[in-house]
């Protein structure tokens, strides 16, 4: 017998023994599966009446937070499906710096109505193609509908910023924090030569500090340094100070690692300690010749120095952060020190500076109109509030500037997105082939976030988008849900105003992820690959999908 007839009718081996592989319609619905917990994970958390997660790390830290991304990157998440979901979120927030559960929620629907159309028989090129036609003619659609938006109308910019904190923890006090957020991203922003605008948020810093209610933050024209004097008798207000950065240690120059000093009677040690008494007089000398009256130094300060220091009236500061040491730079429009030899009076700047003895904060600000940087000063009651505050007014902040910048906005409460899905409708039936049901898949879709808004405001989903429904066929493009009330209203003219931007972002993101996963029809994995699946409540996948670590909780820890 040839060999070719004894290999006949046995199988090529070309894997390893522990490596699996899923083929064809066993690896769509895996890999659907697996983006759609990740979406079932977030879409509670969406809206002003989502609810918040609790996230516990492997070192036992606790994070609390409705942020679409910051529980996506803080669940341990091990399978690669579920990863690319994450990306989504991801992306959305480098992109858009909001929107990142609207995002992952359409990813996770236009996959389960996909499965729908795949059970059709309709092949996943035709629902690819049909996904990118519904979503390129739906962010065409978004620009028809928004609304220009100037970078001065400063109430607008209000409405945008308290909608994004909406049901976050920055809500109790989103007039205040709106109002000192606009404030703050106008102060960063200038306007180009060819008439756009562009916000420079590097210049706009967040400090956060407990132990004070969240109305009490404020916008500051400068920095805020978290650092102590460094000798008790130094004073801590000026209303016009001269301000020297300096990156060079205040401190007895230390000598080379070879030399040796040898000491044979007390009378060469006193000498000895006089010399290095005098370097450091000189040190301090050269900075009062200079006239500073204040020093933020980024190195050490000797402690005879801090005492000289002291002896002349000039406040000190050591061990400044470089970050803080650059930020004051831009505050204040002068030099960093790096040589006192070469230290002069135009090298300083000019600023007030006063001391929070409560907090334990320095606040510098700027007298000049052209200094460009301002600081954000959180507070929150604990670690906790003041964690959540911040990721919310970071998503206010990225919002602000991104409308300032784009200058378009639209109404919110889900008006948008049933707006756009009666559209793709009428624009489906001008669609050939099978991709007509992909268009009209994406516009389902579309409907998720309506429906999500309701289901976490208590209301009947349902109802809400047939009320919605009509109201949009009436004509009525802004008509979108009020949650408090359970009302179909005018949600612009009621103040619930989003970024056109990070709408078209959203669409793109969760297209292109969807689509990515759609594509893939085989799946070799060099280890353990596990399939099993456990439906829930709503016929969506359970944890322990395909290796999903941390996610193996999923269905339970949400």
């Amino acid at each position: 017998m040839s060999q070719r007839q004894r290999m006949q009718g046995q199988p090529m081996i070309i894997m390893g023994e522990d490596s699996q592989r899923v083929k064809d319609r066993d690896a769509q619905e895996f890999n659907i599966s697996a983006a759609r917990a990740v979406a079932e994970a977030v879409r509670s958390t969406l809206g002003p009446k989502g609810m918040d997660k609790m996230l516990v790390d492997s070192m036992g830290d606790v994070t609390i937070t409705n942020d679409g991304v910051t529980i996506l990157q803080e669940m341990d998440i091990d399978n690669p499906t579920a990863e690319m979901i994450v990306e989504v979120a991801e992306t959305q927030e480098d992109e858009a710096g909001d929107g990142t559960t609207t995002a992952v929620a359409i990813a996770g629907e236009l996959l389960k109505n996909a499965e729908d159309l795949l059970e059709q028989d309709i092949h996943p090129t035709a629902i690819i193609r049909g996904f990118n036609m519904a979503s390129e003619y739906a962010r065409g659609e978004i620009d028809d509908i928004a609304e220009r938006v100037e970078p001065d109308d400063t109430e607008l910019l209000k409405k945008v910023a308290e909608t994004s904190m909406t049901g976050k923890g920055a809500e109790s006090n989103k007039e205040l924090l709106a109002e000192l957020i606009v404030q703050a991203v106008e102060q960063v922003t200038v306007e180009a030569d060819d008439g756009s605008y562009v916000t420079d948020l590097d210049n706009l810093r967040i400090q956060t500090q407990t132990g004070r209610s969240a109305g009490e933050s404020e916008l500051l024209r400068g920095a805020v340094i978290s650092k102590d004097p460094v000798h008790d008798d130094m004073p801590t207000e000026f209303d016009e100070a001269n301000i020297l950065l300096l990156n060079e240690p205040i401190e007895v120059e230390e000598a080379d690692v070879d030399t040796q000093v040898n000491i044979e009677s007390p009378d060469q040690l006193q000498k000895f300690l006089d010399q290095e008494e005098q370097q450091l007089k000189q040190k301090v000398e050269q900075i009062e010749a200079s006239g500073a009256d204040v020093v933020f130094c980024q190195k050490g300060i000797d402690d005879l120095a801090q005492h000289f220091l002291a002896k002349k009236g000039i406040l000190a500061v050591r061990r400044v952060k470089k970050s803080d040491i650059s930020f004051l730079k831009n505050v204040l429009e002068n030099a960093i020190v790096t040589d006192l030899d070469a230290l002069e009076a135009d090298d300083l700047g000019v600023g007030s500076v006063r001391r929070d003895e409560e907090d334990e904060l320095f606040y510098v600000e700027s007298d000049s109109d052209e200094a460009f940087g301002v600081t954000l000063l959180l507070r929150g009651s604990t670690d906790h509030v003041v964690d959540e505050l911040e990721r919310g007014v970071n998503d206010a902040i990225d919002v602000v500037a991104s409308t300032v910048t784009d200058g378009r906005v639209l109404a919110g409460g889900g008006a948008i997105e049933v707006e756009l899905a009666g559209r793709l409708r009428d624009y489906a039936d001008s669609v050939s082939g099978r991709e007509q049901l992909a268009v009209e898949a994406f516009a389902d879709a579309l409907e998720l976030v309506p429906r999500v808004l309701a289901e976490n405001a208590g209301l009947d989903s349902i109802d809400t988008l047939v009320d919605l429904r009509a109201a949009h066929e009436d004509g009525r493009v802004r008509a979108g849900l009020n949650v408090f009330t359970g009302d179909v209203v005018d949600t612009f003219e009621a103040g619930v105003v989003e970024p056109a931007h990070a709408k078209e972002q959203a669409l793109a993101s969760a297209t292109e992820a969807a689509n990515l996963v759609l594509k893939i029809d085989d799946i070799i994995a060099a280890g353990d690959l596990s399939t099993d699946k456990e439906d829930d409540d709503e016929g969506a996948p359970g944890g322990g999908m395909g290796g999903m670590g941390g996610m193996g909780g999923m269905g339970g820890a949400m």
